[in-house]
């Protein structure tokens, strides 16, 4: 059996949250919330077999319920990239075609079948706002800890290079695959938290390039856009976006083991799987490209879903 770690004890940032084991359709155990700028539940490593396998399917059933706290949730999240490191290589993944494949997905996010289903929580409009991004190649340098993405966010907004704080924003650190991050790989493949700039609280998040850990941070070693470290990233910022919809301040919706809506159905792909002449498999199409993206729960029914139009799972 597979098992997907996740979560980490938590040295700053006031409350603390302790190790957490992630299994099965990706539920976290253990007690506590996370705080204010504490990067809080993560994406799981995923463990896969040196041997390509299909993806994982996961159950159809009602899984324990996930329940609204009270906090508040975003309406229509505004997607901001801040590509750090070097996206300029000639390594087949960390280039300007890698970018295209992350701007592309979010392109074709907004309305469709997949991210409606995030409509089930009292507040999401089911649709994305349009992208900005910036660029930033090495400022905090190549080994980055927490506080290192927070610095890489601060100086992005205070630089003005992507505007005035957004409240509705969520503000993603990409990482190009020569950069380090503390537990990235090892425990986690991605997370999101926020922090206040002024009188504003901004919603941000670390996704690391999978092509440093395939075997970590993707479910397969070739992906349906020929890129399987940044389609394997996507994957990652899907699940990151739907949860910082939902749970911006991590006082909204997550179930009894603290675990958030993407959470629910981590690692898992669904029953309607496609296979390329790759051999790369695909869950979902928007526009013209092919996605192998984490199934999301539906607050509805606690079920986990790729289309919520067509109750596709």
């Amino acid at each position: 059996m597979k098992q997907r770690f996740s979560g980490r004890t938590v040295i700053a940032f006031g409350l603390g949250v302790g190790s957490l084991l992630a299994q099965g359709q990706g539920q976290n155990g253990g007690a506590g919330r996370p705080s204010d700028e504490d990067p809080g539940f993560k994406v799981a490593i995923h463990s896969r077999n040196q041997l390509e396998e299909a993806p994982t399917k996961g159950g159809t059933t009602s899984l324990s319920p996930i329940t609204d706290h009270g906090g508040p949730k975003m309406g229509t999240p505004n997607p901001y990239l801040i590509w750090y490191g070097n996206w300029n290589q000639s390594n087949a993944t960390d280039t300007p075609g890698g970018q295209a494949i992350v701007r592309d997905f979010l392109a074709g996010l907004s309305n469709s079948g997949y991210y409606q289903i995030n409509m089930s929580y009292n507040g999401p409009t089911g649709a994305v706002g349009a992208v900005r991004e910036t660029i930033d190649t090495g400022s905090q340098g190549t080994h980055l800890s927490d506080n290192a993405i927070k610095a890489i966010v601060n100086s992005a907004i205070g630089s003005g290079r992507l505007g005035a704080a957004d409240p509705n924003g969520v503000y993603f650190v990409l990482t190009s695959s020569n950069i380090a991050k503390t537990g990235f790989c090892s425990q986690y493949c991605g997370w999101h938290t926020y922090t206040t700039i002024g009188a504003t609280k901004v919603k941000y998040s670390f996704v690391g390039n999978a092509a440093r850990c395939l075997n970590s941070c993707a479910a397969q070693t070739v992906g349906p856009n020929g890129n399987a470290g940044v389609d394997g990233m996507v994957s990652v910022l899907a699940h990151e976006l739907e949860e910082a919809n939902t749970d911006p301040l991590l006082n909204a919706w997550y179930d009894s083991s603290g675990a958030e809506n993407a959470d629910k159905c981590a690692w898992t792909f669904g029953q309607n799987q496609s296979v390329l002449g790759t051999g790369a498999y695909y869950n979902l199409t928007l526009g013209s490209r092919n996605f192998l993206i984490q199934r999301n729960l539906s607050a509805t029914d606690n079920k986990c879903y790729v289309d919520i139009k067509t109750k596709a799972q």
